[in-house]
C-alpha cells in the first residue's frame, strides 16, 4: 500500500490523505461537522484508512479552506460547496483552452488577443 511509496515523495504530494478529521479541522479553524457537511455536499471525498477515519490531503484541505471563507461570509453550505466546484471547474477549462491555444500557436492571454478568423 503507501508503505511502498517513500516518505519524502508522500510529504511532497499535495493529494496524500496525511490529516486525520481533528487536524484537518484544527488546521483550518472549524469543526469535523463542517468536514462532515463539505463532504455530505460532495465538495471533497476524504479517503478513508483501514480503520475506516477520514483522511484528507492538502488540495482538499485547501477547498475546504475556499468553502469556509465562503460560508464565513454568510454564504449557505450549499452554496459555498457549489461555488468551489464551479470555480474549480472553470479553471480547469481554462487550463485546458492555454493547453490548446498554445498547441495552435496562438497567444495564451486569453480571446480577444489575437486578430480573429476572417
Amino acid at each position: 500500500m503507501t508503505s511502498d511509496i517513500p516518505l519524502n515523495d508522500r510529504l511532497d504530494d499535495d493529494d496524500y490523505p496525511a490529516y486525520t478529521m481533528g487536524r484537518a479541522a484544527e488546521m483550518l479553524g472549524t469543526t469535523p461537522a463542517f468536514l462532515r457537511a463539505i463532504g455530505e455536499a460532495r465538495l471533497i471525498t476524504p479517503l478513508r484508512s483501514e480503520g475506516g477515519h477520514r483522511r484528507y490531503s492538502r488540495y482538499q484541505l485547501r477547498i475546504a479552506a475556499r468553502a469556509r471563507e465562503l460560508v464565513d461570509r454568510g454564504t449557505p453550505i450549499e452554496a459555498a460547496c457549489r461555488i468551489v466546484i464551479l470555480e474549480d471547474q472553470l479553471e480547469e477549462a481554462q487550463r485546458i483552452n492555454a493547453e490548446y491555444r498554445r498547441a495552435a500557436g496562438e497567444p495564451a492571454d486569453g480571446p480577444g488577443s489575437g486578430s480573429g478568423s476572417g
